[in-house]
């Protein structure tokens, strides 16, 4: 074929642009045309999703394209309106906004306009290589119904403060926090696990146990929250731990090279409900 692409396919793709749960688009270039397969999400909406990153009113991008499977609504700064459904070429004009009609996703094939309007979601959406914290408590639940509800507040809320100054202190980002427990990500694997030890030292001060689940990999960063399989196996890592205990990934250790963290080998185990199986070590 003389090194030019006759035949392409979307399930191998010159680049993706994603922000998960709200749209991702596969990009091809063949004959020296760009063509992209678009699936929003049923919820999606240009005015909601889209606009604030921009900083417009209107998508100012001219789309035209071919809408394979649910539906589009369209209206147009002149106040114009009009439908978009399965088999339909469409051809829309700049200075519109757009949403999804119906319970079923929409996907397009354009041919123009991709570009345009997806650069922005660069600065949505971007995967990344993380380390990822999990923290639990222990027994929260039994705590809580034995010292009653006045002073659990006050030790859960002593608690939330010593793990957001531990992660200050070791550079960790605190992503989220689940109630009893958190979710913190650092650009190092080792600052990472000194960090673990640091906070089972400050709860224990306070009478309490932590469980820590630790794992490396890439992480699609959406605005201010997190996605990927990363974010799952981290989060069963940490329902493998014991009180007291923190386990990390093979990908995380083979990543550590300072010296004084040691580590025991925990064994292969199954991370429920992402199909993988993976090589758990405890930090000693």
């Amino acid at each position: 074929m003389g090194g030019q692409h006759h035949v392409r396919r979307f399930s191998e793709p010159d680049e993706v642009i994603e922000v998960p749960g709200v749209v991702r688009t596969e990009i091809l270039e063949i004959g020296g045309f760009g063509l992209a397969r678009t699936v929003h999400d049923k919820n999606f909406r240009w005015s909601e999703h889209i606009a604030p990153v921009v900083g417009t009113d209107w998508c100012e991008a001219r789309h035209l394209g071919f809408l394979l499977r649910g539906r589009m609504r369209v209206v147009l700064d002149t106040g114009e309106e009009f439908e978009i459904g399965p088999g339909e070429l469409f051809d829309i004009p700049p200075r519109h906004d757009g949403w999804i009609v119906g319970d079923e996703d929409c996907e397009t094939i354009d041919w123009t306009g991709v570009r345009s309007w997806l650069s922005p979601l660069d600065s949505l959406s971007r995967r990344v290589l993380l380390t990822v914290l999990f923290t639990d408590l222990v027994d929260s639940t039994g705590t809580a119904t034995r010292i009653g509800p006045t002073p659990w507040g006050e030790l859960l809320a002593h608690h939330n403060a010593l793990v957001t100054d531990t992660l200050e202190r070791f550079r960790g980002k605190l992503v989220s926090t689940t109630g009893d427990g958190a979710l913190a990500t650092f650009d190092g694997a080792a600052r990472a696990i000194r960090c673990s030890a640091a906070l089972h030292e400050a709860v224990a001060s306070l009478g309490l146990q932590l469980r820590v689940g630790i794992h490396t990999g890439e992480v699609d960063m959406a605005a201010s929250d997190l996605a990927g399989v990363t974010i799952h196996e981290a989060a069963r890592i940490l329902a493998l731990a014991a009180p007291g205990e923190t386990l990390v990934s093979d990908s995380t250790q083979a990543l550590i090279s300072e010296e004084g963290l040691e580590f025991v080998e925990h064994g292969v185990h199954e991370l429920r409900g992402t199909g993988k199986h993976r090589m758990l070590y405890r930090v000693v």
